[in-house]
């Protein structure tokens, strides 16, 4: 590992490490309202679907419609073990999470094997019609509520816990994507025939990349289900999978800080804008269109926000200092 490297790692780290401490602190000393920490923690929850969906749409460059749909099943899934009171506390809300993830998992699998042979409109209508169908499902059964929903979740809302899965989550994907795994995805994305001839098994690739969107989507849905302790098919219905195709698109696809950032603003925007119920959904309507217009790549288009620029500048400007 070279030294550039070395301490980009340490300075995310402490970044990080401040960033956790300084907002679990205000929420402590009452500064930051429930309210707020309320939409701290849905901001951590989109910030998971955004980037996970971004693995597909911007990384694979497949378009899907479907996202709220594995999440709607790590949900349920999460859900229905946390009920059983098998593991009670963060234990069980941790094997919660990590088993509506497995599931989604396997349902991507399902989905991704035949719906992948399909590209462009016709894999986006593949996924849309795979989310309505599981929001059906979920209401015909009498196991996961029905119509009426699913009650009676524990609730767990603690930011501070909540604020460090996001943070893995995001490593764990953002380190997937810069390794072998994930240039074989880019390369796909960037041309499939050229990939397939120079001995990269697109197939296998195009289902992986789909799995693990499909894995945290399903973690994401365990969180959104702890935290409100009530679940209904109708919560992950088409709107939900376009606000997450929204945030991807916004950001820039293929940037995970870009998926982060627009994540953060349209969870904050709608609420920031809740006074002027009349006219909020026109304002958020607006401010995507002007976005699009002015900025069709998107906030960051295909670029990271890297912290090892400024440390590479800083370690130079050393060096030149020393030798002076």
């Amino acid at each position: 590992m070279d030294r550039t490297k070395k301490w980009s790692y340490i300075l995310t780290l402490v970044l990080v490490v401040i960033g956790y401490f300084f907002l679990t602190t205000l929420i402590s000393n009452g500064v930051i309202s429930r309210y707020q920490s309320t939409v701290m923690i849905f901001i951590c929850i989109n910030i998971i679907l955004a980037v996970s969906l971004n693995i597909t749409v911007g990384c694979l460059g497949q378009i899907t419609i479907g996202h709220a749909g594995f999440m709607s099943i790590g949900a349920y899934a999460a859900a229905l073990f946390a009920k059983t009171g098998l593991l009670d506390g963060l234990p069980g809300y941790l094997v919660a999470l990590i088993l509506g993830g497995i599931v989604a998992g396997i349902v991507g699998i399902i989905i991704g094997i035949p719906a992948l042979r399909l590209n462009g409109d016709y894999l986006a209508i593949i996924t849309l019609a795979f989310g309505e169908i599981i929001r059906v499902l979920i209401e015909y059964f009498n196991f996961t509520g029905g119509a009426q929903g699913l009650r009676g979740i524990p609730r767990f809302n603690e930011f501070g816990i909540i604020y460090i899965i996001m943070v893995i989550c995001v490593m764990m994907m953002f380190s997937l994507m810069t390794s072998r795994h994930g240039r074989a995805i880019l390369a796909i994305r960037d041309d499939e025939i050229a990939s397939g001839a120079s001995g990269i098994n697109t197939t296998y690739y195009k289902t992986f990349a789909f799995t693990v969107s499909a894995i945290f989507a399903g973690i994401a849905g365990g969180i959104y289900a702890h935290n409100l302790g009530i679940l209904g098919a109708r919560q992950f219905d088409f709107n939900y999978s376009i606000n997450i195709l929204v945030m991807v698109v916004l950001g820039g696809m293929g940037s995970f800080t870009g998926s982060i950032l627009s994540a953060i603003v349209l969870t904050i925007l709608p609420e920031a804008l809740r006074e002027f119920s009349d006219y909020r959904m026109i304002v958020y309507s607006l401010l995507l269109i002007l976005t699009m217009i002015f900025r069709p790549t998107g906030l960051l288009g295909r670029k990271e926000f890297r912290i090892s620029k400024f440390v590479e500048r800083f370690i130079t400007r050393r060096g030149t200092t020393n030798e002076k």
